[in-house]
Order: C-alpha cells, then structure tokens, then sequence
C-alpha cells in the first residue's frame, strides 16, 4: 500500500496568522481574551487556554482594560464599534479574505445594492459579513436563491452584489451565479471563495478519486472540513472524518494500493503528524516523509526572489497565486503588466502557472506581494538591447508626459522619446499619446545609467514611406479610399490616402456652394475619395468627394416642374436679381423684377444671402440647364384667384 498526503492539507495562511497572533499575545503576558473561538478546532483552543489565553462567547463578557483576539472568521461591524467605543484594545486575527468580503458587502451597500451572502446562514463567518450590512439577504445554494427570487418578483430587478463565503464550494457558488446571471438584471458578482480553500478542495477530490480510502482531519464544527469529507465521498468509496489520531480505527482497512489523507484549514500540523505516523506503522510504502512535506508547506522565500506559482482567483484588483508555501502570493492588478489598460483575465486565466518576483513577504499579514511586470522588466532589458542592436521596432504604452517629450514603457523599461522625435506637430501637446500604444524603435542604451532613448517618429516616416510607395504603385483614377483630412486651405482640403496626400478642390468638396471647405470637412475626419487624375512624375493628386451618383440637374428635373413652389437659399445678390440654390448644385435666378409685387431699387432691399424663401418656378431651360423664379408669382396668386363682385340688382 501506498500512503499519500494532500499538499494543502492543514492550517491555511488565515487560520495560521490568527493562531500565531494569539501565541505571540500569550507569550508577552499581556492580559487578553479570545472572543468565541479563534479557529474551529477545540485542540488548538485547548492549547491556547494553557497558555493563559480564555474565549469569552459575547463581547460583553470581554473585561475592561482587557485586550480582545477577534477570531479568524471576523466579527460585525457593531462588534468593533462597541468594543472600541469600551476602550478594548482590538487584536484583529480576521482574516484578511474575510475582511475584503466585509468592505464588498459595505461599499455594496453605500452605493445603494442589495448585499446578497451565498453560505451557511449559521456559520460565525456569514454570521460576520451579514454583520456589516443594513438588510443582508444571506442564502445557502441555488435552491434558496430561486425561492428567494420567486417570493417577489421585483428583486429580480433590483441591484444585487453577490459575495460567497470564503470555504463555500466552487460548485454551490457557480450554479447560484448561473442562476442569477440568467434571472437578475443587474446583478454584479465578487468571487470571494478563499484561493487556499478552492486549491485545498480540489486537490482532496483529486486525490480520493485514485484512493480506495480517504482519511480527513479536522473538527466535526468546521465547515471547511465537513466539506472535503462531502467531495471526497463523492468519489471514494470509504471516506473517514476524524479529528485526532486515537479516532482512527487501523482494524478494518481496505484492500487497495491507496489510501489518502487531507486535513481541513483548522487542523494542526502535529495532529496531522499523529494521524499520519500511525497510519505509516501500518503501510508497506510511504510517498513522503511528514517532515519533508511539512518543510516543504514552509519553505521560507524573500524579496527580491523569482518564485513560480498557480493561479487560483482573479479579481477585478488582484490575481491570487498559490506558491505552495504557508504564505499564499497575490499581484495587484498594477504589477501584472505594464498596460494600463489590460484587464487581469486577458493575461492569465485561473490554473496557469505564473512566473513572478517578491515584491514583500508580510509575515504579519500573512502574505506575498508579487510582481510579474518587475520579472518583465528584468527579461525586457535583454530584449531592448536585442531590439537596439537589430534596429527593431518594439511597442509600449506612453505613460508620462513632459515639455520635453514622453515616457514609454516597453516590457516595463522606461523609454525616453524626444519632442522632436515624437511625430507630433510643433504645437500639439505631448498629452495628447498619453495612455496610447506607440511603435518606436531604440536610438540609444546605457544600461548602466539605466538610460534608454528611442524614437516613435523614425517608425512611423518608414512606415509612411512603404505606404506611399505602394499607393503609387497601385494608383489610378476613379479608385476609391477612405483618407483623413490633414488640412485646409482656401481653395481646398489635403487628404491622406495612406502616405500619400491628395488635394480635393473646393469645387470637388460638395454640390452645393460653399465659401470654404470647413463648411463641408474639418482637419482629423474621415471621408471617402475617389481619384481624379494622378501624376506620378510632379507627385500630385487630385480627388473628389462629390457622389457623381447623384447629379443635381437630374436631381432637380425628377423632383420639379414649372408651376412647382420650392422652398430655396439665397446664395448670392446682383444688380438684376438674386440667385437661390434649389437643390444643392442647382440655382436658379429670380429676376429683380419678380422678387416684390411692387418696384424695389436692388434686391438688397428685400432679400439677403442666406435667406429662405418660398418661390414658384416659372421655366426650365433643359437645354442650357436655367431655372427662372418667382417671389411675386406667389403674392399676385391669392387676388388673382379671388372672384370677381358681382353687379347688384336693380
């Protein structure tokens, strides 16, 4: 037989710092009481209770002058406030998963959501995070949610935030996720199930379905070990709860080449080495001795060292990395990559395995601060003399910006580009690539001075010239593109059409009369050109805008006829009349003696460019392509039409 024992079986980082707290607290003699039960495991509370170190069950039992453990699982917010308002020193041992889960449901609750707590309702744990709500709705698995959600319809629509507690299943907290992201319209989810516990878990499962009989640690109390025992039994035949070694009954052992051991998060490691010692007495073949693989949970590692772990939870601030020690490792979301903008799921997902460098090991805490941009940062050097040497273009994030240029970060090293080699114009503000994604190429290196110089405008004129080339290569009239309009002039607008400009004329901008192209286009838009001519020898080209498609003439004579009222734009005055556009590219004239129903000097008197008036067409001239308007046509109408009085009788 072989005997195998589960990598993360017992205490987990939160149980450890609380139990280390109350030792440490202990050992200084300073007066102190444990408020309920630090960790679910009575061995542990007895040991601390000779050490002079008692668990009171309710906060007023704390003496004053006292100070007060508060537990691993956490206390309400109205526990802390009362004990302090006492003048109780506080030592909190919650831990620290569990008190990002009490600022979730508190900031949810701010913002004016519906906290909803996915756990056991009377678990000390849940029984804390409710504690930090007004009006805490907590349900324990799916079945609830859906009860829950039918008995008022309306909830559905509420604004709801989702936490779970920490030693919850992965498979309770997804089917209630999955239910509430199909039912509720504006639910958000925080996946709070603690990264140690979902490992611990999963490894238990794993290792019970290759076993023919699993053995697990802990207190019968502890929801963390009730739970292996539940995954375990799912896929092992002969699954033990006990919770210290003189519970385990050796006379009636399986035949099987296996048996396995897990220990829940509350379990000591010298109960566990009872356990195992006396199940090794028993088994032909031991995989690991207890005291390598307990050497190996607190294997110590320091700042500055290059440590490579598992991805176990991503949130939206921090990726949770399992190191295999007795401190669990996260990156903050600003030391995943030098991007700002890149969101954690699309660098790593969970069970990748991730290289990073220590940032801090906080024994206090419990925890390892990690940094993948900094390991970046260490391999970019390499690869920024590489790109220097090879005249390689590379590609950063613009992160600063000064009078006398911008910082790029390309893979985490801080690249200084010049004003003048920015590509920007002489009076456009270095702000404005602030955040953006640039292509450059390394002009300069000294590694020593922790120097790097590069240049975004050496890529870019290389880059225009290719496009330009084969824009000429490729050019030819009535081909169409979609450009950018650099600039305007007078007489026209530039238009990039891909390394190339190409001026369109005033007259080839639009249909209608315009006085200058910014009436039509203005500098940085996108428009759709078509080529009119291209001379390859001078460089010039000449485009259009107007859609030829739609030709104003027959425009005009499919939508009008003589006798037709038009409403029209006077766009120009003369000493005979003025001219009014009709449809955009055809005007027509209205004679100064058509403009009043009496006689007026010039048509200023009456009329403005600008203006639009009401007119009836008089004639066509299909031939040379005249229209002639009237004013007066339309105010002689009326009395025209009015019937004559009749004579009266005799």
């Amino acid at each position: 037989m072989k005997l195998i024992l589960a990598q993360s079986a017992g205490f987990c980082y939160g149980v450890r710092r609380a139990v280390e707290l109350a030792e440490e607290t202990a050992a200084q003699g300073t007066p102190c009481v444990m408020l309920g039960s630090i960790i679910h495991n009575r061995d542990v509370i007895d040991h601390l209770a000779s050490q002079g170190l008692v668990s009171v069950d309710r906060p007023e039992q704390v003496p004053d002058g006292s100070a007060v453990i508060i537990r691993s699982h956490g206390e309400s917010r109205a526990v802390h406030e009362g004990l302090k308002a006492r003048g109780v020193r506080i030592l909190d041992a919650t831990c620290p998963n569990v008190t990002r889960i009490h600022q979730i449901v508190a900031q949810a609750e701010e913002r004016g959501r519906q906290p909803v707590i996915i756990g056991t309702p009377d678990h000390p744990e849940v029984t804390a995070i409710a504690g930090w709500c007004r009006h805490p709705v907590v349900l324990a698995g799916e079945e609830e949610l859906d009860i829950w959600l039918s008995q008022a319809p309306e909830r559905r629509e509420f604004p709801l935030t989702f936490v779970s507690q920490t030693t919850s299943t992965r498979k309770i907290w997804d089917g209630c996720v999955k239910k509430a992201k199909k039912e509720c319209t504006n639910a958000e989810f925080f996946d709070t199930i603690c990264g140690a516990t979902s490992k611990r878990q999963g490894e238990a499962r794993q290792l019970a379905e290759k076993c023919g009989m699993m053995v697990v640690i802990g207190d019968r109390k502890s929801s963390n070990t009730k739970r292996l025992a539940e995954l375990c039994r799912e896929v092992c035949p002969d699954v033990r709860l006990i919770e210290r070694a003189e519970d385990l009954d050796l006379t009636h052992i399986p035949q099987t080449e296996t048996i396995g051991i897990t220990a829940g998060a509350s379990t000591p490691a010298w109960i566990i080495k009872e356990v195992y010692n006396k199940m090794s007495d028993e088994i032909m073949e031991i995989e690991k001795s207890f005291a390598e693989l307990l050497e190996e949970s607190i294997k110590p590692i320091n700042n500055g060292d290059k440590v490579t772990g598992t991805v176990v939870a991503i949130t939206p601030t921090e990726i949770q990395v399992e190191l295999g020690i007795k401190y669990p490792g996260y990156i903050p979301l600003s030391e995943l990559s030098d991007d700002p903008n890149v969101k954690p799921e699309d660098v790593v997902k969970v069970g990748d395995e991730i290289e990073s460098y220590v940032m801090l090991v906080s024994d206090r805490d419990c925890l390892v601060k990690l940094s993948k941009k900094r390991l970046d940062m260490v391999k970019g050097w390499e690869e920024i003399e590489a790109a220097k040497e090879n005249e390689t273009v590379v590609e950063g994030f613009v992160t600063e910006d000064n009078k006398g240029g911008v910082v790029v970060s390309v893979k985490g090293i801080r690249v200084f580009v010049p004003a003048s080699q920015t590509g920007l114009p002489r009076e456009t503000p270095m702000s404005e690539l602030l955040k953006k994604k640039v292509r450059l190429v390394i002009t300069e290196v000294n590694r020593a001075r922790r120097r790097v110089v590069g240049s975004i405008s050496k890529v870019t004129r290389a880059e225009r010239a290719a496009a330009a080339e084969k824009v000429w290569a490729e050019i030819e009239e009535g081909k169409r593109y979609t450009g950018t309009v650099k600039s305007l002039t007078s007489y026209g607008a530039f238009v990039d059409i891909g390394g190339v400009d190409g001026m369109v004329h005033i007259s080839e901008l639009s249909w209608s009369r315009i006085k200058h192209p910014s009436e039509v286009v203005k500098v940085g838009d996108t428009v759709e050109v078509y080529v009119i001519s291209a001379d390859k020898e001078k460089k010039k080209i000449s485009l259009g805008m107007k859609d030829h498609s739609q030709e104003p003439w027959t425009v005009f004579t499919s939508t009008y006829q003589v006798g037709d009222v038009a409403n029209v734009r006077i766009v120009k005055l003369m000493t005979f009349g003025a001219f009014a556009e009709v449809v955009p590219g055809v005007d027509g004239l209205i004679h100064i003696s058509q403009i009043a129903d009496h006689r007026i000097e010039k048509p200023g008197d009456v009329l403005a460019e600008g203006d639009k008036v009401d007119v009836k067409i008089t004639d066509i001239d299909m031939e040379n392509k005249k229209i002639s308007l009237s004013i007066r046509a339309l105010l002689e109408a009326p009395a025209a039409e009015e019937e004559p009085e009749s004579e009266p009788q005799e």
